[in-house]
């Protein structure tokens, strides 16, 4: 199947094609200002070292889209979803969790309707 061409690094005067937004190189300088400057602390904190070792337990158990199952689908899982928000009083239980694909993941979010601060 054919890919789409590459583009160039959305950072201001670099020449290097790349598949997504940015470079390597510029990715990690892009997530990290967002972590200091756009996230909010709060939601920095409960993101935290200890939620990591949760995430990469929980995908290495269930590493297909949960969602995609459902539908006799098979893709990888890539993100770990909490069925209830942490903000809402969600806890990080195994119960309160959900593998799935980026595709997946951003539907849930979008029908929830909690995208860009709604």
């Amino acid at each position: 199947m054919p890919r789409k061409p590459k583009k160039p690094c959305s950072h201001p005067g670099c020449p290097k094609l790349v598949d997504g937004r940015f470079c390597k190189e510029h990715e990690k300088e892009y997530n990290r200002n967002y972590e200091k400057y756009k996230r909010d602390p709060k939601t920095h904190k409960r993101y935290g070292k200890a939620w990591q070792i949760i995430r990469k337990r929980y995908i290495s158990e269930h590493p297909l889209c949960e969602k995609c199952l459902e539908e006799n689908r098979i893709t990888k899982a890539e993100h770990v979803h909490h069925i209830k928000p942490l903000s809402l009083g969600g806890t990080n239980d195994e119960e309160n969790l959900m593998s799935v694909c980026k595709s997946c993941h951003s539907k849930i979010h979008a029908e929830m309707g909690d995208r860009f601060g709604r």
